[in-house]
């Protein structure tokens, strides 16, 4: 490869995985010396289009406490049929089906290319994917109007084989039979008792039910066998269509009547509490997706958030710094063991969530983020921006084939000088001990095996690592091309009911850090270590002060240039960073300025939000959430990418700024004058026409492929809604240092430290001999 660029975008590509480090040093001292982690962003399900179709089991490594699967980092001998395991040295012999087996004729798992493989487990049981919607009747007329047409419309998108279910829930909570023929019926629960599985399954009369053993066949070609119960409240989508249909059709807004000054009484937590019930009854262990529809907070019983007088406020993140949250511990406890319950069992819980105030995200954060769930806001269920985002819930990629997974588990194997530390993702931990677990967690840490109960093609997890070689055998024993190696192991369920078992194997070099630190800085990946530390900061901020976080990303940048940068004592005027690391410094800027850590002026529910995607999206769009992108039209040329600053904001520009959250489009004041004067309608200023709309196609272009759907907003200079761009920008024209009627660009009214000043601070302190 010509460069290390062009190396991290070709295994991206290929097997999914960015290295924050891609030479590792051989020694556990030298690595924490490191002071970025070395670790990765893996996406296991990474989109390739020419995967072959494997339709056997994969071989595994015969030793108990290695069973790591065939790869092409393996010695064979095609002579004996032997092969010898990279991870822990055993030599294994080739099962009888690889006779055929030489140097001219290798399987796809030997092939170098394929160092990421999919095989489908033809004899694994298939099961259809169910889905349960959980519907808040507490709206008015509008809202649920258009609600029920979008579940209507997502009834003619799902599978034909899928099975579905629908719970509705206001002041009671109603569990509804979809097996009656022309009359309603439905279980009422009282929205006021937190109900466990027992208890459900005995009310809505649910017997255990043992899965009747099924026939395996052993041809490929076969179609889908399934034998999976079905209960008068699960049916398959082609039996209970049309009742279904009618039973949306005739939902009606809450009958109880709500006092003036005070708010609906919502039994969500009840209502979740059901529905789990429901589903661990009757499909444990199976691909399931419970999807939440909420208009408000809840307000009485299990989960409570406010109680019902509209004179107490919800709480903001005031509130919660002052331990001023009345509800708050009690109902997040209760929601984090409903999404524990869920996550064990392979069931996803999304949040939609309609309103122009909090519903309580903040508290039901868990829900999403230990399942790989949705997690969607929105002020009402009558816009476009819901509409068009739980469409895209049941998108297809270029096969034909749903881009959703589900019950997916991830095991990670290391060769005998790595450890694993632990993940950041929406997912929980297996618990599964093993040699390759490090003592030392970071993230969720103390296992190497970790389940995602929903799975996307963009889902990715940040794993990271140990080396543990003790610094003089390092020294001693490491060859100069010795290798680490990790396998990642993904066992999920696909939408058409097979399980399927991915298998992605990557090695890189140890090198003595002590003789080769420039080879290892040349390897440093700094938009992975980017992206990689602000989940981990993102991950304490859960548990810590926000300053304090804040704090130890100083001091870990402070520390990272210390090591790195080419300088003298104490003369900052020397500092000079490699190649590899000049963006580094600026990420981390705008990570302290961006709304994942800062909370002021975001309420808690939006935070929980923003925070949700940071932890599930691939590397591309978490450094959209770390530093936006900004792309400047004008009469000067074709549009280009500028510079995230306020000197990028003149007045006859347009700029499109994408958010990941928001997508908006800035006329500037030359412009907006323009537009006022109505030039885009005269003929001779065609080209000013062409000039608006290009800005226009190309967040269309975005909004189409982004989910969730982000917001999407116009204005101009002075514009109310410009303060989307103005608080995004490096303020490096103030209403302190810039000379009205001279000034290149547009000045902002902050007292933020803008990046140049942030970074001559970072040169001092990293150069100083003080610290």
């Amino acid at each position: 490869m010509a460069t290390y660029q062009e190396y991290f975008v070709q295994n991206e590509e290929r097997d999914g995985v960015r290295f924050t480090w891609n030479m590792w040093p051989s020694s556990r001292l030298e690595a924490t010396r490191l002071v970025v982690p070395l670790g990765c962003l893996f996406t296991p399900l990474k989109e390739r289009l020419d995967l072959p179709a494997i339709n056997y089991e994969p071989v595994l490594c015969t030793r108990d406490s290695c069973r790591a699967i065939l790869n092409p980092f393996c010695s064979v001998d095609y002579r004996a049929k032997i092969w010898i395991c990279n991870f822990c040295l055993q030599r294994n012999n080739f099962p009888p089906q690889y006779a055929g087996i030489s140097e001219q004729l290798t399987p796809a798992e030997l092939s170098p290319q394929f160092t990421t493989i999919e095989y489908t487990l033809i004899r694994a049981p298939i099961s259809p994917a169910i889905f349960l919607f959980v519907v808040d009747t507490c709206m008015d007329e509008d809202d649920l109007t258009a609600l029920k047409e979008s579940l209507q419309m997502a009834l003619s998108l799902l599978p034909t084989d899928a099975l579905v279910g629908l719970i509705t829930f206001g002041r009671m909570v109603h569990v509804h039979e979809l097996n009656c023929e022309n009359m309603a019926r439905s279980y009422v629960f009282r929205g006021t008792k937190d109900l466990t599985t027992k208890q459900v399954q005995d009310m809505l009369g649910l017997a255990k039910h043992q899965p009747n053993t099924r026939s395996i066949s052993t041809n490929p070609n076969a179609p889908p066998q399934s034998n999976v119960f079905y209960s008068k409240f699960i049916q398959p989508v082609s039996v209970c269509d049309m009742s279904l249909t009618d039973l949306l059709g005739e939902l009606r807004p809450d009958p109880w009547p709500v006092s003036q000054a005070k708010r609906s009484l919502r039994s969500t937590g009840a209502a979740l509490s059901v529905a789990t019930g429901l589903l661990e009854a009757l499909y444990p262990n199976t691909g399931a997706r419970l999807m939440l529809f909420i208009a408000g907070p809840c307000t009485q019983g299990p989960g409570m958030i406010i109680d019902e007088e509209l004179k107490h406020t919800i709480r903001s993140h005031h509130d919660i710094e002052t331990d001023n949250a009345k509800y708050m511990k009690k109902a997040i406890k209760f929601y984090e063991n409903i999404a524990s319950r869920a996550a064990i069992n392979g069931h996803v819980i999304d949040l939609y969530s309609a309103a122009l105030d909090q519903t309580g995200l903040h508290e039901m954060k868990y829900c999403t983020n230990y399942t790989g769930g949705h997690m969607v806001m929105s002020d009402s269920f009558n816009t476009s921006l819901f509409k068009q985002t739980f469409q895209k819930v049941f998108a297809k990629d270029n096969k034909n084939d749903y881009r959703m997974s589900f019950g997916a588990t991830l095991e990670v194997k290391c060769s005998r000088e790595v450890k694993v530390c632990g993940a950041i993702g929406s997912c929980v931990s297996l618990a599964q001990r093993a040699p390759n677990v490090s003592e030392t967690e970071l993230g969720i840490g103390g296992t190497n095996a970790w389940k995602i109960s929903g799975i996307y093609p963009n889902s990715t997890l940040s794993l990271f690592f140990e080396i543990i070689n003790q610094q003089q055998e390092a020294t001693q024993s490491v060859p100069t091309d010795q290798r680490g190696y990790v396998q990642f192991i993904t066992h999920y369920q696909h939408l058409s009911g097979y399980r399927k078992l991915r298998v992605t194997t990557i090695s890189r070099n140890l090198l003595d850090a002590t003789t080769h630190l420039p080879a290892i800085a040349a390897s440093f990946d700094q938009e992975c270590a980017s992206v990689s530390m602000a989940r981990i900061a993102v991950f304490r901020a859960d548990t810590e002060e926000g300053s304090d976080v804040l704090r130890w990303l100083d001091k870990m940048l402070i520390r990272l240039c210390q090591k790195f940068a080419v300088y003298e004592k104490d003369n900052p005027g020397s500092f000079q960073l490699i190649d590899t690391f000049t963006l580094y410094p600026q990420f981390m800027y705008h990570l302290r300025r961006s709304q994942l850590l800062q909370v002021f002026n975001n309420s808690p529910d939006e935070s929980a939000f923003y925070r949700h995607y940071l932890l599930g999206e691939d590397l591309t769009q978490c450094l959209v959430m770390i530093q936006p992108i900004l792309y400047a039209y004008s009469f000067n040329g074709p549009p280009e990418p500028v510079l995230l600053d306020s000197s990028s904001i003149l007045p006859d520009r347009i700029l499109l700024m994408d958010t990941f959250y928001h997508i908006l489009i800035y006329h500037g004041e030359t412009i907006a004058q323009w537009i006022k004067a109505g030039y885009q309608d005269l003929p001779e200023y065609e080209n000013f026409k062409q000039l608006l709309q290009a800005p226009v196609g190309d967040a269309s272009e975005i909004l189409q492929n982004r989910f969730p759907m982000p917001r999407y907003v116009v204005t101009e200079a002075g514009g109310s809604q410009a303060r989307f761009l103005l608080y995004k920008v490096n303020p490096s024209q103030t209403h302190t240092n810039c000379v009205w009627g001279q000034a290149v660009g547009a000045p902002i009214l902050t007292d933020d430290v803008n990046l140049q000043t942030f970074m001559e601070h970072l040169k001092k302190l990293a150069v100083s001999t003080s610290t």
